[in-house]
């Protein structure tokens, strides 16, 4: 097989088994949504920090599409969910592609203070938009694909549609990976100066991979929008951000389905701290996180790249 496909396998695999486990387990249907469409924008996220960069801005990406399914469908009466998920995957790329070509220039921590305050900026136009209902948001209803209910009693019908964005959205990232560009990153990483001398722009680079990572993002806040059935402006608050960090440093940078299965992980983990120890949830939550990291330290993906090098390990012995 060649190399570029050789995540779609555990990709599909993954995404069947979710599928199985929302259809005989359906109390977890929402838990299984909300950790995929977290995932979606962690996806982006860990393609950042391929090429060195960290972005505490995602939640900015999150909340567009988020905003953009709740005012098309309530203003615009648009209720298809296929055209809405067009619309806020366009109109965030066309936002990420003006902010990138500023964002581009800076580097470490720079680029990180950069995207967290052009996040918390929209944070703070929507708590003062009373028109978009200030800090309590408003809800979504109605949403659904081709006249096939999303929500409701028919929220397994949003699941299968989220799972397929995630699988299009992992395939694309995949396969971005195995082009020029997308290999360019390790290198901007590493060396950005070797990067130029080789006539290769470190900054395009960069700014493609912005706008794919944007683009992902948009498209988890519309699909939690859609199954979540209400939007707010928490969406692009630094803790959110600051979540989809986390998150990627469990998943780490070595595939496309690590980052779906950390942020899952992390949801499961979360309801049931939430739910045998509800007064300290936090402190259980963030006692699991770093014992994850401690023993992890290359992230869930680490475990694939273990596996391998203890069978070869065995062979030589």
């Amino acid at each position: 097989m060649n190399r570029t496909f050789t995540f779609l396998p555990p990709l599909l695999g993954g995404a069947a088994l979710i599928a199985l486990i929302a259809w005989f387990l359906p109390s977890w249907n929402f838990v299984l949504a909300i950790g995929l469409a977290k995932g979606l924008p962690v996806l982006g996220l860990v393609l950042l920090m391929r090429g060195g960069l960290v972005s505490f801005g995602q939640g900015l990406y999150y909340a567009l599409g988020g905003y953009t399914v709740g005012l098309a469908s309530q203003y615009f009466g648009l209720k298809d969910a296929a055209a809405l998920l067009v619309i806020s995957a366009i109109g965030s790329a066309l936002v990420a592609f003006v902010v990138g070509l500023l964002l581009s220039r800076y580097r470490d921590i720079f680029f990180a203070m950069l995207t967290l305050a052009l996040s918390m900026l929209l944070y703070g136009i929507l708590v003062k938009s009373t028109e978009l209902g200030g800090t309590d948001g408003f809800n979504v209803h109605g949403i659904t694909l081709f006249g096939i209910p999303l929500t409701g009693a028919d929220r397994m019908n949003g699941l299968l549609l989220l799972i397929a964005v995630c699988v299009l959205g992992a395939i694309n990232l995949g396969l971005f990976g195995a082009t020029a560009f997308g290999r360019l990153l390790a290198g901007v990483r590493d060396n950005e100066i070797r990067v130029e001398y080789l006539g290769a722009s470190a900054d395009r680079a960069v700014l493609i991979a912005y706008v794919l990572a944007a683009v992902m993002a948009a498209l988890g806040g519309a699909m939690s929008g859609i199954i979540v059935g209400h939007i707010d402006p928490e969406m692009a608050f630094w803790a959110t951000s600051g979540e989809f960090v986390v998150i990627a440093i469990l998943a780490g940078t070595g595939g496309v389905l690590a980052p779906f299965v950390a942020a899952v992980v992390l949801e499961v983990v979360r309801s049931f701290a939430y739910q045998y120890a509800p007064n300290t949830w936090q402190l259980v939550l963030g006692l699991i996180i770093l014992a994850l990291i401690l023993f992890l330290p290359q992230g869930l993906s680490g475990l694939v790249r273990r596996g391998p090098r203890a069978v070869n390990a065995g062979e030589k012995s």
